[in-house]
């Protein structure tokens, strides 16, 4: 079973910075898990690397996509795969939960055989409503379904009533690869504080004029960093109830992610130390080449 590397970790924690080094050391190339930095011109909110932090490495599934394409987590199952087969020893960075789980294992995404007069059923019921819905049965899929793919939402809600929830089903899917499953953190209030402040930092780097060039092409991207703007566009909110809103939603999601991981996966957890971060690179890199190991012998 062939081995892969993933490095994940909330945003701040310096996963971009620590995943370049493994490859660089690895000699190998990176796989981009986030399902925002796919986009072309969403840069500062979602935290793409850039051309100088990457030095000289290879980073793949980033601004592959203009902003009104669809990109679902099976096109992303897809690609990584592909990507996973052809490198000899990879990388993934970043991603949620279900995104990885999605690349390296049997997971499945569609209900069984489509059931029309079950459709017919929820015909009057309006996209948020069948959301909300959804969220009741089965909140992990709401995770990976957008709330105006109709037709997913309704297949997810089928699965329910006639088996069982999608997610609890994948609960049960086999692993196709070996994962090395790093997860980088650092103690809570350290890690609330690097948040808040990155999402200044993306403030002064020009995140308001990004997101408004967007919007004024009447795009508003359904991700942290960037759907906090609309309501302030619309001139109901105020910029530092923005910023307040996306460091919330940041530190939100840094929680789930966690728990997600703790619960769900076989995962490392590595304390960064963010003063010496080198040490944790090398304590790293020194674990990741013990589990290759194993392969080689």
């Amino acid at each position: 079973m062939k081995k892969v590397i993933i490095v994940l970790g909330p945003t701040a924690v310096g996963k971009t910075k620590i995943g370049i080094e493994l490859a660089k050391r690895l000699n190998t190339e990176i796989i981009s898990g986030d399902s925002v930095q796919v986009y072309k011109g969403l840069d500062i909110g979602s935290a793409k690397v850039t051309h100088k932090e990457a030095q000289g490495i290879k980073h793949h599934l980033i601004d592959i996509l203009d902003p009104t394409d669809t990109y679902s987590v099976c096109d992303f199952q897809k690609e990584a795969r592909r990507l996973i087969d052809e490198l000899d020893v990879p990388i993934i960075v970043g991603g949620t939960g279900l995104y990885i789980k999605a690349a390296i294992s049997n997971y499945e995404f569609d209900a069984p055989k489509r059931d029309y007069s079950f459709e017919e059923e929820y015909k009057d019921y309006s996209n948020e409503a069948l959301y909300e819905l959804l969220l009741q049965k089965d909140k992990k899929m709401t995770e990976i379904i957008h709330p105006n793919n109709r037709k997913r939402v309704l297949r997810a809600l089928y699965a329910v009533s006639v088996d069982e929830p999608l997610s609890e089903k994948n609960k049960k899917d086999e692993l196709l690869y070996d994962p090395y499953i790093i997860y980088l953190n650092v103690e809570r209030d350290l890690l609330y504080k690097r948040i808040n402040q990155r999402v200044l930092q993306m403030i002064d780097e020009g995140l308001e004029s990004e997101v408004k060039d967007l919007y004024d092409k009447g795009i508003t991207p359904h991700a942290i960093g960037y759907s906090e703007w609309l309501p302030y566009f619309e001139g109901k909110i105020t910029k530092e109830e923005v910023i307040t809103e996306i460091q919330k939603n940041s530190r939100h999601l840094a929680k789930r992610q966690m728990t997600w991981f703790r619960h769900q996966m076989d995962t490392k957890f590595y304390e960064v130390d963010i003063n010496n971060i080198d040490s944790t690179i090398n304590t790293i890199y020194s674990d990741v080449l013990n589990f290759l190991g194993e392969v080689n012998e």
